[in-house]
């Protein structure tokens, strides 16, 4: 007699890839998790192709194993996918030592975090494009530069 299945933790139209005991710290870990919160999974692959942070690699890992995930377990439309969920967690901290004068010596921590992403069936929000730019200023009331009187 065997133990009863568990019940299903997320619902029909979602699916998610959990990735532990990544080797950075979970603050910096969520700066990219919150970049590809709430957009569409191919969105959220190349910003994560093109990003110039070391852990985007794994991160992408991660959700491309959510997306493999939500394609053959559960049967979703890849097409239709949309992030809804990117949550960081700590994992443990490795204490080193760093020695330091007169024969003292200072505590270095090295952080571990966690993932989970969650891929949600559905039709991408038709929000408008984030802009990128740094000190992009626009203003409701400037004329086109043409129009200058």
């Amino acid at each position: 007699m065997s133990k009863p299945k568990a019940p299903r933790a997320l619902d029909e139209i979602q699916a998610q890839a959990i990735t532990r005991n990544m080797r950075v710290s979970p603050r910096k870990l969520n700066l990219v998790a919150e970049s590809i919160r709430d957009l569409p999974a191919g969105r959220a692959l190349a910003d994560l192709t093109f990003s110039k942070r070391r852990i985007a690699k794994q991160v992408k890992k991660t959700l491309e194993s959510a997306i493999a995930n939500a394609e053959n377990n559960h049967q979703l439309d890849v097409d239709k996918l949309v992030v809804k969920l990117a949550e960081v967690g700590r994992g443990i901290v490795m204490k080193r030592f760093h020695a330091r004068g007169r024969g003292r010596s200072a505590t270095v921590e090295k952080w571990f975090s966690h993932l989970k992403i969650v891929v949600e069936e559905r039709e991408p929000a038709t929000k408008p494009m984030r802009d990128v730019r740094p000190n992009h200023k626009r203003s409701a009331t400037a004329e086109p530069a043409g129009e200058a009187a």
